[in-house]
């Protein structure tokens, strides 16, 4: 293998010692011009098969692969350095000075770095050795700002960090590298990583001609000599601009369906429930994202079918019907609306947004059930499930709370518990009681129906194995345990009454497990727009790409169950061909939460003034692909600001003013000389790279490519100064009219790329191009003229406005949650007989429990204390009960032995406040910080209650698992 990249990149050395980390031969090509990527990345892996890896985290993982358990959280840490770390420090530049009291991007950063390292040797831990993911970072900063002020900072700030760079420095692994590669640290270091992203950029003046090329804030860099386009690329370009014809978008018709011989893309995304309004998170992670997906896909000209829908059954809709005080259909109307409203001001396209609650998905999912029960998939067992008798009815995992049986988390619910993340089954549950009336239940048998995954798991397997090469890593990283560990049957009815009915005599007073149910909701939901809706489920011969899009956490059911219980029908289904799952958006570095008023939700969006496609634009800018990502308002501005009105904005504005001032608003002709094809060849790059990534689903990384071009064309443009030329000899005249005539096509070119992204914006900025608006515009594999000479343009005017620092400010405080001042301590009486002290006690444990739920902990910390007094009061109380019955059994017993006993229950009455005040601590940290960070609390609950149980004699609890992980 070899390897290719511009001097002094560090990056190259992340390849050195990942060879050295796997004992590879990696031979390192002197011939370092960037033309040797295909994508004009360095530094550049390649393989002996002639294929290239361009991303540095892909080439380090393949050269030195981490074990399988490791592999998520490695590829977060590397995302987290390409996409993060290395833009901040490029964005820092080569100044070497931080100023602390502004605290920028790079000391956040680095910040996470250290609480990440806290307690831990390495980031990833594999067998004890040093791994990519840790070397890759070190790199990093080894190379770059360790050396500058930062590194006294570092030193100072984050001994944590400081320790880390001081121990992997000191490695065999690493001292053998750095002897492979001369390398100057610091300011030519950042210098060297922005030139190799951005040797594109460089030259708009011709071949062999130097221009600055921006860095990662927009700032020139050092001049570099452009090598990149080849003659033989300028002379494609020359031939396809005047040979090749721009297509049109066909037609719609409806209904869309799927021809023989063409490209037909059935596209889904996870059915939203409907007892909550999304949030940003929720929009990006499903709606957004296959919104834009099947955006492209129609103006690539596919058959694109794009449904999704309400999901309405389950458990969680009668939750919210008991605390609304409404029935659970009206529910379902209501919060349907809402999403519907939501999703129409997004501009989501669907061409079908339908719901669970039909007659279709009654009769599709009971057919199901009897083919596959016939097809002897399906089978009845008897279990064991809570039954509360004062609601007189069985409960559902999502009524049933209790104390994880793994971690010991005291909130944990019936089917998952939010402190460590595992799945639970709700008769694990210790100490259960009912969400409704706080009852503890009882256990009582039930016969259920179950789905025999273990018989299907081998052809489950074979479909996965053959399927999961057009999957996110995200689905595929979730996916592989399931099958790996072996799939055990699994439930598909309940006990309950919101749902559908299970048509076998005998158990009609049973429903279909929303699981089972709301998959299929995607058949029913594409029957309710058409009745030829199995041309697109049963295609017959006809080939069919069925794309879904998610959050990670809906994985396991696309990626195991649905596509089983299809298996199991044997009916010639149209399975999943790609999973596009993502990780979690949060909000300013915490949860989005409804109840705490924190995070922008669905109906929020629109009341901030911010246009709805700044909102798709920015949202598409950090979906979190392979990691989690956040929300963050200045980054938002930021991003407005800079990309979209001062990039791509100011060049389409520039470009289209200059045609109406000059060119009396027509395209002039344009003679293309040796400048103009190679700009031209630049943008058919970032064009072939765009469509490369967005056929994979790629939003992201194929966004940035649209900015890529705007930024071609605004160098061009000044490098060119057509203003001048337009005055200047006849020669100058032509030069400068070709100029505006290109840009004016780039422009055009720009609309039609953005559309997926920016609906509204496209559509606008066609009109200004003189276009019918309601033709988004083909989006072409090869770069010709969209718009001749003499074209009638429309009048132009700025598409974006800038997002004011205050009105960042003010929008920051508005969802940051309530401050509300801590209400003063309630006065209670507090009863003195022990039956009435315990009545007290259950129901204030009843209120503080509704009130965690629903209220910021300013309101629910003071009704802990008075739920510690009580419990306090009911200890003395029941001391005083047990010393006047030791007394009356036992005169003869020492006169010391009541104040001794009162001692010790005073003793347990502490321990028990210690124990409740610490689990809270446990869990606030829990859901804000790493474990590093809250792991130490729990050892001091776990000690607690160890000594608690001495006194009490009732069992300690164990402690938790340590392969555990944090839901995120």
């Amino acid at each position: 293998m070899k390897a290719a990249s511009n001097p002094n990149n560090p990056n190259l050395l992340k390849l050195i010692v990942a060879a050295e980390i796997a004992g590879k031969e990696l031979t390192l090509d002197d011939k370092t011009e960037p033309k040797q990527s295909s994508l004009n990345r360095l530094p550049v892996l390649k393989l002996e098969s002639s294929d290239e890896l361009f991303s540095v985290s892909a080439a380090v993982q393949y050269l030195a692969p981490v074990s399988e358990e490791n592999i998520v959280a490695a590829n977060r840490w590397l995302e987290w350095d390409a996409s993060q770390l290395q833009p901040a420090i490029v964005s820092y530049g080569g100044s070497g000075k931080l100023d602390v009291s502004h605290k920028p991007r790079i000391w956040s950063l680095l910040k996470e770095l250290n609480t990440a390292l806290k307690d831990a040797q390495y980031l990833i831990k594999d067998k004890d050795n040093l791994t990519v993911v840790d070397a890759s970072i070190w790199v990093t900063l080894w190379s770059t700002v360790v050396v500058t002020e930062i590194g006294e900072v570092i030193t100072k700030e984050f001994a944590n960090v400081d320790k880390w760079l001081k121990d992997i420095q000191s490695l065999p692994a690493i001292q053998k590298s750095l002897k492979k590669i001369k390398l100057e640290r610091g300011v030519q270091a950042i210098i060297s990583i922005n030139a190799a992203s951005w040797f594109p950029l460089n030259s708009y003046t011709g071949a062999g001609k130097s221009q600055s090329a921006p860095t990662g804030d927009g700032s020139p860099s050092e001049e570099k000599e452009d090598k990149a386009i080849t003659q033989e690329e300028m002379d494609s370009v020359k031939n396809n601009w005047t040979s090749i014809t721009y297509s049109s978008i066909k037609e719609a018709s409806y209904p869309v369906l799927p021809q023989k011989g063409e490209k037909n893309v059935l596209i889904t995304s996870a059915l939203p429930y409907v007892n909550n309004v999304p949030h940003l998170g929720n929009i990006i992670g499903c709606v957004l994202s296959a919104d834009i997906f099947a955006r492209y896909c129609r103006q690539r000209n596919y058959n694109t079918l794009y449904i999704s829908g309400t999901d309405e059954y389950g458990t969680a809709t009668e939750a919210k019907a008991l605390e609304e005080k409404l029935t659970p259909q009206q529910i379902c109307d209501k919060f349907f609306d809402i999403h519907n409203d939501i999703y129409r001001w997004f501009s989501i396209g669907f061409d079908y947004f339908g719901r669970t609650t039909t007659p279709e998905q009654t009769e599709i999912v009971q057919a199901m059930f009897l083919r596959i029960k016939e097809q002897g998939y399906i089978l009845p067992k008897t279990v064991d499930q809570l039954l509360c008798e004062k609601c007189e009815r069985f409960l559902a995992d999502r009524f049933v709370e209790g104390t994880c049986p793994r971690c010991k988390y005291e909130d944990a619910r019936g089917d998952q518990c939010d402190g460590c993340g595992h799945l639970v089954n709700a008769t694990e549950l210790i100490n259960p009681r009912c969400k409704v009336c706080s009852t503890k239940p009882v256990i009582k048998a039930s016969t259920q129906f179950f789905l025999d995954l273990p018989k299907i798991q081998e052809g489950l397997k074979q479909w996965a194995t053959e399927a999961e090469g057009g999957w996110s890593s995200v689905a595929r990283a979730v996916t592989k345990p399931w099958l790996r560990d072996g799939l055990k049957p699994r439930c598909i009815t309940r006990d309950l009454k919101w749902g559908i009915p299970v048509p076998l005599d005998g158990y009609r007073d049973k429903v279909f497990y929303v699981w089972f149910d709301a998959p299929l909701g995607y058949l029913s939901i594409t029957k309710k727009y058409t009745k030829e809706f199995e041309k697109w489920w049963k295609p017959n011969g006809v080939d069919v790409s069925l794309y879904q899009f998610m959050a990670k956490d809906n994985v396991p059911f696309h990626a195991i169950m649905f596509p089983a219980t299809l298996l199991a029908a044997d009916q010639g289904h149209t399975l999943v061909r790609h999973i596009m799952a993502t990780e979690y958006l949060n909000y300013e570095d915490t949860k989005f939460s409804k109840s705490r008023g924190i995070g922008v939700f669905g109906t929020d969006a629109r009341d901030t003034g911010i246009p709805a496609d700044v909102w798709r634009f920015y949202l598409a800018y950090i979906r979190p692909e392979t990691m989690d990502s956040n929300f963050n308002w200045v980054d938002l501005a930021t991003k407005n600001n800079s990309e979209l009105l001062n990039n791509l904005g100011n060049f389409v504005n520039r470009a289209l003013m200059f045609a109406e001032k000059n060119f009396n608003s027509k395209i002039p002709e344009m003679e293309l000389l040796e400048d103009d094809l190679h700009v031209l060849a630049l943008v058919q790059r970032e064009l072939t790279s765009y469509i490369t990534l967005l056929e994979q689903a790629r939003l992201r990384d194929s966004l940035r490519h649209i900015l890529a071009i705007s930024k071609h064309g605004n160098q061009y443009m000044q490098s060119q100064q057509p203003w001048v030329k337009v005055k200047g000899s006849e020669e100058d005249k032509k030069k400068g009219a070709t100029v505006i005539g290109v840009c004016c096509n780039l422009a055009c070119l720009l609309s039609a790329l953005l559309a997926p992204f920016m609906p509204n914006t496209a559509r606008e900025l066609r009109a200004q191009l003189g276009l019918p608006k309601q033709n988004y515009g083909y989006i072409p594999e090869v770069l010709s003229i969209m718009l001749p000479a003499g074209h009638s343009i429309g009048k132009p005017s700025p598409l974006f406005t800038k997002i004011e620092d205050k009105q960042v400010e003010e929008l920051r405080k508005k969802y940051a949650g309530r401050q509300e001042s801590t209400p003063p301590r309630e006065t209670v009486a507090v009863p003195t007989d022990v039956a009435s002290l315990e009545a007290a006690v259950a129901k204030q444990a009843l209120l503080v429990r509704d009130l965690k739920a629903k209220q910021d902990k300013s309101v629910w910390q003071p009704q802990v204390q008075i739920l510690l007094d009580l419990k306090k009061k009911l200890a003395e109380a029941q001391s005083k009960g047990n010393q006047a019955g030791a007394a009356k059994d036992n005169k003869a017993q020492s006169a010391t032995a009541p104040q001794q006993n009162g001692n010790v229950t005073a003793e347990i009455a502490e321990l028990e406040a210690a124990v409740l005040k610490q689990g809270n601590l446990v869990r606030d940290l829990k859901g804000k910080g790493d474990k590093s960070v809250w792991q130490p609390q729990v050892e001091i609950l776990l000690q607690l209650k160890q000594k608690l149980s001495a006194l009490t004699g009732a069992p300690a609890a164990a402690p938790a698992d340590k392969k555990s992980k944090k839901k995120k």
